[in-house]
């Protein structure tokens, strides 16, 4: 475990406790900063092991300390991980024990991000993020809540226990291993004109991040993107579309290829029936749009006779969030569908059963107070399939995507086995 220079380094000395307890092994590499705000005796009383400080320590055999540290994890933990750390890691900077550790692991990287909440809204920080994230890190959090500062939101490092309990629960055989997965993922944008499209609101985070996620499972990943800002994973196949007619094409050109298709893509439902050459001028009070249906990648896919994929399908919706999910997983004949809330969000104070949040009237999945959905870093999903449903609650959309995968292979593997046996 590395822990950096943050006031949540104080977290990190409870969890140290909380791994061994599970019978991990535990050895704390701190930067200089860490040690302003926790005792590096603290950690090796708690470790049981000397804390390591400097990158070239002489007590080290060859004083490669990075490198033997390298070798002998199993898993790296960066714990608080703070704003200066993510940026080091995700530009290969190596100045000190921690970075240069970073570098040097083979291993299973976990961080646990630990900052100010508008550090962390932060585009570079973001930025950052999602190019750990491409080379494969996994990240734990952060959660929301009051910091520090004073001041209240996402940023706080997530619990000790909830971090542990993560760790502990990794899979350790790979439940997408040898299978081909395609992801399309993103906004599609419809043009009006050389200058104006019609689109939305989608990021695409949440498409990449179940490509990432798909990538840590086993599988080879194809994801056809719309137009987003994120980076895409350095080992899936990218391709870039821009249109819901380019979108179909490119879905439709590999699907037969893959076992799983996810559709996390906002594509739009309607594309203008034509598109001016020139940029439409400011005259008239009104002008109208005629709109022509885009042909339906999903129902497309699910309809297919011969190579069909396991087929997910997403729904956003902004009221009647069960009833439209289920409509349109058995309307388009999916495997499952994974709904979630968009939009204004209900400020009626929510009442739980089952660990779920429910809507007094009616008893079914309501919208709460947290933000979740487009743009947003956090998500929660309803997944239904025809025999079943679960609740995902809110988290990080990275934590999200790997609950989701998980599920989704489970029931592949599922509906195989009924096949097989009817």
């Amino acid at each position: 475990m590395a822990v950096s220079g943050g006031i949540a380094a104080y977290k990190s000395a409870e969890l140290v406790r909380l791994l061994r307890k599970q019978g991990a092994t535990v050895r704390v590499v701190m930067t200089h900063s860490a040690m302003q705000f926790v005792s590096p005796l603290t950690f090796q009383a708690l470790s049981g092991h000397p804390v390591h400080t400097e990158l070239l320590d002489t007590d080290q055999e060859n004083a490669m300390g990075h490198i033997s540290l390298a070798r002998w994890a199993d898993a790296l933990l960066i714990a608080p991980a703070t704003a200066n750390t993510l940026a080091k890691c995700s530009h290969g900077l190596a100045d000190d024990l921690l970075s240069t550790l970073y570098l040097a692991a083979s291993c299973p990287v976990y961080v646990a991000p630990a900052m100010n909440q508008a550090m962390w809204h932060k585009p570079v920080t973001q930025e950052n993020i999602q190019k750990l994230l491409s080379h494969g890190v996994t990240v734990i959090g952060p959660a929301q809540g009051d910091q520090a500062c004073g001041e209240t939101g996402f940023g706080r490092m997530s619990e000790p226990v909830d971090i542990c309990r993560y760790l502990m629960n990794q899979p350790v055989v790979q439940c997408l291993s040898g299978l081909k997965v395609l992801i399309s993922a993103g906004p599609t944008r419809e043009p009006l004109d050389p200058v104006r499209y019609i689109t939305n609101r989608s990021s695409g985070k949440m498409g990449y991040a179940l490509a990432n996620a798909a990538l840590k499972a086993g599988a080879k990943v194809t994801l056809v993107s719309g137009p987003v800002t994120l980076s895409a994973p350095v080992n899936a196949d990218l391709i870039s579309v821009e249109t819901a007619e380019q979108m179909h094409a490119a879905v439709m050109s590999k699907v037969a290829e893959h076992d799983i298709y996810i559709g996390a893509a906002a594509v739009a439902d309607y594309s203008p029936a034509s598109i001016e050459n020139q940029k439409i001028k400011k005259q008239s009070e009104q002008i109208t749009l005629t709109l022509v249906k885009t042909k339906d990648i999903l129902a497309d896919v699910a309809g297919l006779d011969n190579h069909r994929p396991f087929t997910v399908g997403f729904a956003a919706e902004t009221h009647d969030l069960e009833h439209y999910a289920l409509d349109k997983l058995r309307r388009k004949n999916l495997d499952m569908i994974a709904a979630n809330w968009v939009g204004q969000v209900s400020l009626n104070p929510p009442f739980t059963k089952g660990g779920m949040q429910l809507d007094k009237v009616s008893d079914t999945p309501r919208r709460t107070s947290e933000k979740g959905g487009f743009d947003s870093d956090q998500n929660a999903l309803q997944v239904y399939w025809n025999t079943g449903s679960k609740n995902l609650a809110m988290t990080d959309k990275n934590q999200l995507a790997e609950l989701l995968i998980s599920l989704i292979a489970e029931r592949r593997e599922q509906k195989t086995h009924e096949k097989n046996t009817a």
